[in-house]
């Protein structure tokens, strides 16, 4: 009789997915998950052929987790700038599971920051479609003009070069969200890209602030 597993498939994915918390992607290696385990490699090799089946099991929890951070976002009194708040927290708490999920290139186990986008961009429609009465291709471009400044935000966070306060990231996603917002529904034809942007800044540049 051979001799009985010890870990489980479930075991293994989560030491492998604290290393990555810990250490990074590139440290998943059947070393380090076993180190995490206390115990030989052997075992992780009774569930998986090789490590990129493991590696993409983490990015699959580290995309469960980022999950439940917007989830709790969008329970927010205003659920968008709840989700760029705890965009922004995801980034400063899983340093290493956020440059997984948002700052890798795409390959065999991550998608990339492009599909992160179009990822977190579903999560948040519905809402953004209700709260501020857009349409879905409104919805879709303005959260898209809004998550790249959280990206902006975030990428310094994990590069640890933020000269800005938490207060001062919240002012700026405002500033930035109340802006687009604005622009999006007073000027005709700009989500379809069929507008006078000479007539309009022509008209903007006039105002005295």
């Amino acid at each position: 009789m051979p001799p009985k597993v010890k870990f489980q498939r479930e075991e293994i994915v989560s030491a492998a997915l604290n290393v990555a918390r810990k250490k990074g992607i590139e440290a998943v290696t059947a070393r380090e998950v076993a180190a995490e385990l206390q115990v030989s490699p052997r075992p992780i090799f009774t569930w998986f052929d090789t490590m990129e089946q493991l590696k993409g099991e983490v990015y699959s929890q580290a995309k469960a987790l980022y999950c439940k951070y917007v989830e709790h976002g969008l329970t927010e009194r205003i659920p968008f700038l709840g989700v760029w708040q705890q965009y922004i927290n995801f980034a400063k708490e899983e340093r290493e599971l956020y440059k997984l999920l948002f700052l890798s290139k795409p390959d065999s186990v991550t998608g990339g920051a492009t599909e992160a986008l179009l990822f977190s961009q579903e999560l948040v429609r519905d809402s953004v479609m209700r709260i501020y009465h857009m349409d879905a291709d409104t919805a879709d471009k303005y959260f898209r003009d809004i998550w790249l400044v959280a990206f902006s935000f975030a990428a310094l966070i994990v590069t640890d070069d933020c000269p800005y306060s938490d207060e001062e990231i919240f002012a700026i996603g405002v500033e930035i969200s109340l802006s687009v917002c604005k622009a999006y529904k007073e000027i005709p034809g700009l989500t379809q890209g069929n507008y006078d942007r000479n007539a309009i800044f022509t008209e903007l540049v006039k105002k005295q602030i």
